[in-house]
């Protein structure tokens, strides 16, 4: 079911028992109602009765109230550009530092340069992170492969 088909049956469903509570039915008798007509699959015994909890606080509101949401962190190529940038230019800057910038805390900065830049701190130095072994031996083989196909 879609989004907004399923919102609809929500709103069309909180309609229902409204009606059926105006009527002076109990939620008992209100979430029987919806069984029998609408199947097992529908709302739930709770859901039915706080929903009448609602109505006998009234709220008659037929829709669903947004709920409040964790902002969203979005890392844009853009923001990655910019602290590699600050890399570039002064590879002894401090995660701190770079966090002071708006739009950015420490958590998404370090999340930035650890696993989208993949770098580390040496010392004092922030350095991308050494291959392994097993790395190594891939890359060489693979650059022979590539030098043997262009001879």
């Amino acid at each position: 079911m879609s989004g907004d088909a399923c919102y609809f049956n929500i709103i069309a469903t909180r309609a229902i028992i409204r009606y059926f509570f105006l009527q002076g039915k109990t939620p008992e008798k209100i979430y029987a109602i919806l069984t029998e007509t609408l199947g097992e699959h529908e709302q739930s015994y709770v859901i039915v009765s706080n929903w009448v909890a609602q109505i006998k606080r009234g709220d008659f509101s037929a829709s669903i109230a947004p709920r409040p949401r964790r902002p969203k962190t979005v890392t844009t190529p853009e923001i990655i550009y910019q602290i590699h940038e600050l890399f570039l230019e002064d590879s002894r800057i401090s995660a701190k530092s770079i966090a002071e910038h708006p739009g950015l805390s420490s958590k998404r900065v370090g999340s930035i340069i650890h696993e989208d830049l993949e770098m580390r701190k040496l010392s004092v130095k922030w350095v991308p992170k050494c291959q392994n072994a097993v790395q190594n031996r891939q890359r060489g083989q693979s650059s022979e492969q590539h030098l043997e196909f262009f001879h």
